[in-house]
């Protein structure tokens, strides 16, 4: 290894740590997975023991707000635990609306399927959701869309990854809704809760690490106005000298 090396391979292992960094803020980490797998977890338990769907929900219901409790007493970010929440909400209200317990999985199955077309379409249309999405988490924001082309390249390697594994996800899902009954279904919907989630979360990792680093957009602000303050300064300096000059020639 040279000493030209050894920079570019450090440079390289500072992104891709970043890049870990980054994922884990954008979709929870280890604690999010769980925060989304047990209230259905619980539901599709609690359904297989007694066939009672108010206990089965209420009790899904109940551990996505004890959830949202231990992070706010944790002074946690609560945005994952609320979103479960909503999620488990939906799913409980329109499982009672029906009567029908596999009907808590359908918001979610709907929301998957809508999520997967908006990553494809949006990648089609040039602007990669899961750039939307980590943009901000890298602080780049939408440079990545003129001012790096291999990021932008990158980001939308990655949502076609997340659209496409959604899409197969749902090719299993929806069809085991009609012909499944509820504890069948809902144990392979707990099977499946994972496991597509880390491929992509992965493959978005490969993706990213091999790409260009982010553009730092808050720091070039940041250097922008602070060259601007010390241009006024210089500037008012400037003034402050020449007046002392200007008061001795009149005199």
């Amino acid at each position: 290894m040279t000493s030209l090396d050894k920079p570019t391979e450090d440079a390289q292992q500072d992104s891709r740590a970043v890049t870990e960094a980054a994922l884990f803020d954008a979709f929870g980490g280890v604690r999010g997975m769980v925060e989304t797998v047990v209230p259905g977890l619980l539901f599709v338990t609690i359904f297989t023991i007694n066939k009672d769907l108010h206990w089965s929900a209420i009790a899904a219901l109940g551990v996505s707000l004890l959830l949202v409790v231990v992070r706010l007493v944790m002074r946690d970010t609560v945005k994952h635990a609320f979103s479960g929440v909503f999620g488990v909400a939906f799913g409980v209200v329109f499982a009672m609306m029906t009567g029908n317990a596999k009907d808590f999985y359908l918001p979610g199955m709907l929301y998957t399927l809508g999520l997967a077309i908006a990553y494809i379409v949006t990648t089609l249309a040039g602007v990669p959701l899961i750039g939307l999405i980590l943009g901000p988490v890298f602080k780049e924001n939408l440079s990545w869309r003129t001012r790096n082309p291999g990021r932008k390249k990158a980001y939308a390697k990655a949502s076609w990854a997340w659209g496409l594994i959604l899409l197969a996800k749902c090719a299993v899902l929806f069809p085991l809704y009609w012909w499944a009954d509820t504890t069948q279904f809902g144990w392979v919907l707990i099977a499946l809760k994972i496991p597509p989630f880390l491929l992509a979360v992965w493959l978005t990792w490969v993706f990213l690490a091999k790409a260009p680093p982010p553009i730092d957009v808050f720091a070039e602000m940041e250097a922008e106005e602070k060259a601007e303050k010390e241009r006024k300064a210089a500037l008012a300096a400037e003034h402050g000298d020449s007046a002392p000059a200007r008061h001795r020639r009149e005199t």
